[in-house]
């Protein structure tokens, strides 16, 4: 009996010597490591899944964007704190930002700066009081939007401050087509969907406070065809936003 218990207490030490060695040599260094580099990324760089049209025709449903988390400040890992601020949004900017509505993570553009007034009039957008150009699409714009949604929406090219981007309409689906005029506070920005009608942004759940925008989305890093078996869209991966 005592000979039993001096051997399990020799296997029990010998079990913690081993988890401390591997603790110290192993397991902890790859935590350390593990943990440096989400750091990175949530203060530097990251991507975002779109899995609804919000955006369409510019970023697609299966679209990875990827998100320059320094385009305008430095944060403190995972939280929204300024460590040092450089620059601001500008108007056409895709960005990424938490809604002030729950929390959720989203891809909008953005349409007001603090001090804009927005209107929208028949889908039509007013900006300061004066009408913002459109002009007819090109077809390449078009070149990875399915046949199903080109049938049932209009497109256009949108010339926001100087900055082309293309926009979507879909007639037949009931949506808010007019707004405002709505004067965007300050300190806030005012977000909108390229697919005017089948987007849930700031006509809805107000303007964003500087603080919850994350970063600017700057490419299509890989995209996958949700409708198609997840099949690569080999053409718009590494492709910029700004077409």
């Amino acid at each position: 009996m005592a000979r039993g218990r001096v051997k399990a207490s020799v296997n029990t030490a010998t079990l913690r010597a081993r988890l401390r060695h591997w603790w110290q040599k192993e397991i902890r260094s790859w935590l350390i490591l593990g943990l440096v580099i989400f750091s990175l990324r949530s203060s530097l760089a990251d991507w975002s899944d779109v899995p609804t049209g919000s955006m369409k025709p510019t970023i697609l449903e299966g679209d990875r964007v990827f998100v320059n988390k320094l385009a305008y400040d430095l944060k403190v890992p995972f939280t929204t704190r300024h460590l040092a601020q450089w620059s601001d949004p500008r108007r056409g900017d895709v960005v990424v930002f938490f809604s002030p509505r729950d929390g959720t993570r989203l891809v909008k553009r953005v349409v007001g700066l603090p001090g804009d007034t927005i209107e929208l009039r028949n889908n039509s957008l007013v900006l300061n009081s004066k009408p913002v150009e459109y002009q007819p699409i090109a077809e390449e714009l078009l070149h990875d939007v399915a046949m199903t949604d080109r049938a049932s929406s209009v497109f256009a090219v949108e010339q926001l401050a100087g900055r082309c981007h293309a926009v979507a309409g879909i007639p037949s689906v009931p949506a808010l087509r007019d707004f405002g005029p709505y004067r965007v506070p300050e300190g806030h920005y005012f977000m909108m969907g390229d697919n005017r009608d089948n987007s849930f942004d700031s006509r809805y759940f107000g303007p964003v406070p500087r603080k919850q925008i994350v970063g600017q989305a700057t490419a299509v890093a890989l995209s996958f065809d949700r409708q198609n078996y997840w099949v690569p869209r080999w053409q718009r991966f590494f492709t910029s936003l700004d077409r």
